[in-house]
């Protein structure tokens, strides 16, 4: 049980376990199964846990210890604000990584896969089996269609509604969305060197918006690019 300041004005139902010096607002609903990491904030009247919104899974009360679905985890150091949604998941559990910040009345569905350190801006709607990359970045009331992936180090404008993938480190905004350059402030950010900016943004230049050229990627940002390769059945947004 978190040693933090719970409010008795929350509900924390059966199956949920909490970390250490976790608070919770008033009116918030955790529903299990559930698991949150350390350091975690969820605001007053978040609603997390209930069941996916698709016909052929059970609506379950999971309140009065009927469990079901894959759950919900919430990382170590996430703030989850006020009035957010967020699904268990159907097949894998819905995932807030660490450090991640879900802002108010933002909505997360079953499956998605959300990055460490990213931000998803208020009014977000965020689709089924999505997978969002670490730190990223979505503006406000952007929507974002179910199982779209989203690279890491990518920025969403406000109130775009993407439909296709994304690929690292890239721009996008607009209806509809276009990729429009790259995230090379938030690479320097976040240490890449400049010769691998570089070779990035030649490799979009060049319209080889999949990374499969043969370049030779170095530190976490070799990560980024696995994760990107390594998606299945690709479909990038155009560039403007």
């Amino acid at each position: 049980m978190s040693d933090g300041l719970i409010s008795p004005a929350a509900f924390v139902g059966p199956g949920v376990e909490l970390g250490a010096r976790v608070s919770i607002g008033p009116g918030a609903i955790v529903l299990g199964p559930c698991t949150i990491g350390d350091d975690v904030f969820i605001g007053a009247g978040a609603q997390i846990g209930a069941p996916p919104e698709m016909t052929d899974q059970p609506q379950n009360a999971a309140w009065s210890g009927d469990l079901a679905h894959a759950g919900v985890r919430i990382e170590a150091g996430a703030v989850i604000r006020e009035g957010a949604v967020i699904h268990q998941g159907s097949y894998r559990a819905t995932t807030v990584g660490a450090g991640a910040w879900v802002l108010n009345r933002a909505y997360l569905a079953h499956d998605v896969l959300l990055g460490a350190g990213s931000t998803v801006s208020a009014g977000v709607s965020i689709g089924g089996h999505c997978v969002i990359g670490a730190r990223v970045n979505i503006g406000m009331n952007a929507s974002i269609h179910q199982r779209v992936f989203v690279g890491a180090g990518c920025m969403v404008g406000m109130g775009t509604p993407l439909a296709r993938d994304l690929p690292p480190y890239v721009k996008a905004f607009g209806s509809p969305a276009r990729i429009r350059g790259l995230n090379s402030i938030g690479m320097q950010r976040h240490g890449i060197d400049e010769a691998q900016i570089e070779a990035l943004q030649q490799a979009y230049a060049q319209g080889d918006l999949l990374l499969d050229g043969i370049v030779e990627w170095s530190g976490d940002f070799a990560a980024d690019v696995a994760q990107w390769r390594e998606r299945d059945h690709r479909q990038p947004a155009a560039q403007a």
